[in-house]
């Protein structure tokens, strides 16, 4: 099956011409005028950027979801390329209908007209792992049902071991390759690929993110309907609403379109730094506006990133020194945080940030390229040896999806300013006395529990030590004597244990 498979990607490669981004490496050259001379009927008239996305989407699902992951990653291709993938759309054909009845009917064990009053057997959207179609219940509830492709587990984990093959040979051929790791990318690549095949995961993140916006004026998550769900089937309330996309509608609705935007940024921003819990797939396919207001609606929870506390520390620290034009504290962020190396030159890091940052500010939206600017700073990672984050790299998606709304929505829109007041207000309660103040409170019942057991502990520590004492003290004299007389050494031993064992028992 593997070989099949393998079979089948090489074909579709050079069909599309894509073995170009190896033949290019000087340590196979050679095997250029082989291949072309072989290959001299292919028609190569499409740049390398539109072949690349015809060949991942001919592959496959799962290497449609892998290209449009590839192009939020610009340290890992050139632009052209990124732009190019940027455009996979996440729509895919359904699969039939009676597979998804018969998965239904698999999970709940009983025939579905006993689930469900109404299943319309039409799907209203399809995705890579899943598809959706609409139900209700029989006490009346409008529900969506989402179902997993059939039999999707077993091409995924074919297709991620032959990306794993593809990072082994680019960390391999490229003199970069090992510093950009491409192999934790696929594994993370991986990893939230098997979140996603995990409807339950996807309840249960759902459920996370409702109750982190519970009565938010911000955003609408649908709830879950938890005695309907499975590991291959997710019920939840069915959201009404117009595709944030659609901005002609919205308008006519009585939207506030820039509203809407800096709306839009304050949510990411609020999920990031407050939550450490964000919705990692923001593609207009999965927000919508509520008619009449600048409400989001969050859809398809698959996709979810966490950041501990130091990350969050350390990125609203680079944040806030890149809206305050401080680029030494950038570079000293980078420093204290393990990304660059140690002996890095901090005013040389800090002249390139400068170089990249300091044209994009006080320009609407319209006017700045944040993928050129990151392009920009990950060339300059390499001549410094940044470390890639993979754990960052979800985020770097993420804040890619939030220009792209932004700029569809309203170009005039500074997200400088609008993410700024934010930042510095979540700094303040992380930094602050309300934070001294709440960080005693959050401690205070750890210190009343161990408060009472200080003198007993402080006791066992003091009686520990001067065993350790007397034990080193005897076994030197032990050695000694045992050097000088083999019997007497032996009776000084039998001596020893027997202090240190009355010891012990009368200390306890």
């Amino acid at each position: 099956m593997k070989l099949l498979r393998l079979a089948r990607i090489l074909t579709v490669g050079l069909r599309f011409g894509l073995e170009e981004f190896f033949l290019g490496h000087e340590r196979v050259r050679p095997l250029r005028w082989l291949v072309r001379a072989t290959l001299f009927w292919r028609p190569l008239t499409e740049p390398r950027g539109v072949r690349l996305r015809r060949a991942l989407e001919a592959l496959g699902p799962i290497f449609v979801k892998f290209g449009q992951m590839l192009s939020t990653r610009r340290d890992l291709v050139p632009l052209d390329i990124a732009d190019e993938l940027a455009q996979l759309q996440d729509r895919v054909p359904p699969f039939p209908s009676i597979q998804a009845i018969a998965t239904l009917e698999t999970a709940y064990k009983r025939p579905l007209a006993e689930v469900f009053a109404e299943f319309d057997a039409t799907p209203v959207a399809s995705a890579s792992v899943a598809q959706v179609h609409f139900a209700r219940l029989h006490d009346g509830t409008a529900a969506a049902v989402k179902v997993l492709r059939p039999g999707i587990a077993p091409v995924i984990a074919h297709d991620v071991s032959l990306l794993y093959a593809a990072a082994g040979l680019l960390e391999k051929l490229f003199a970069d390759g090992k510093r950009l790791r491409p192999r934790e990318v696929v594994a993370e690549f991986e990893k939230h690929l098997e979140d996603e095949l995990d409807l339950i995961r996807e309840a249960a993140n759902c459920s996370q993110l409702r109750r982190n916006f519970k009565d938010s004026p911000l955003l609408l998550v649908p709830e879950v309907y938890w005695d309907y769900c499975d590991h291959d089937v997710m019920v939840m309330d069915r959201m009404d609403g117009i595709p944030v996309s659609q901005i002609e509608r919205l308008r006519g609705s009585g939207v506030d379109i820039p509203k809407l935007a800096a709306t839009g940024v304050e949510i990411f921003f609020t999920q990031v730094f407050r939550d450490g819990f964000f919705h990692a797939d923001m593609h207009p396919g999965n927000i919508l506006v509520r008619p009449g207001s600048e409400q989001y609606i969050a859809l398809d929870f698959g996709i979810m990133g966490t950041l501990t506390e130091v990350d969050k520390q350390y990125l609203a620290r680079n944040f806030l020194a890149f809206f305050r034009r401080d680029y030494k504290a950038v570079a000293l962020a980078h420093l204290e945080s393990g990304w660059v190396p140690a002996d890095t030159r901090i005013d040389e890091l800090e002249a390139a940030v400068r170089a990249v940052c300091e044209p994009v500010f006080d320009r609407p939206l319209k006017e700045i390229s944040f993928g050129r600017v990151l392009l920009q700073l990950f060339q300059a990672s390499r001549r410094f040896n940044v470390e890639i984050q993979p754990q960052l790299v979800l985020l770097q998606k993420t804040l890619l999806n939030i220009e792209g709304l932004g700029r569809q929505l309203d170009p005039e829109l500074d997200l400088w300013k609008t993410a700024k007041p934010f930042l510095e207000r979540w700094m303040n309660e992380q930094m602050g006395w309300r934070a001294l103040v709440k960080n005693i409170q959050n401690e205070a019942p750890k210190w009343a529990a161990l408060l009472p057991q200080l003198p007993r502990l402080a006791h066992q520590a003091l009686n520990e030590n001067r065993l350790g004492q007397l034990e080193a003290g005897l076994t030197l004299m032990l050695q000694q004597q045992h050097a000088r007389n083999k019997w007497l050494g032996a009776i000084a031993g039998l001596l020893a244990v027997l202090v240190i064992m009355t010891l012990y028992f009368n200390l306890r």
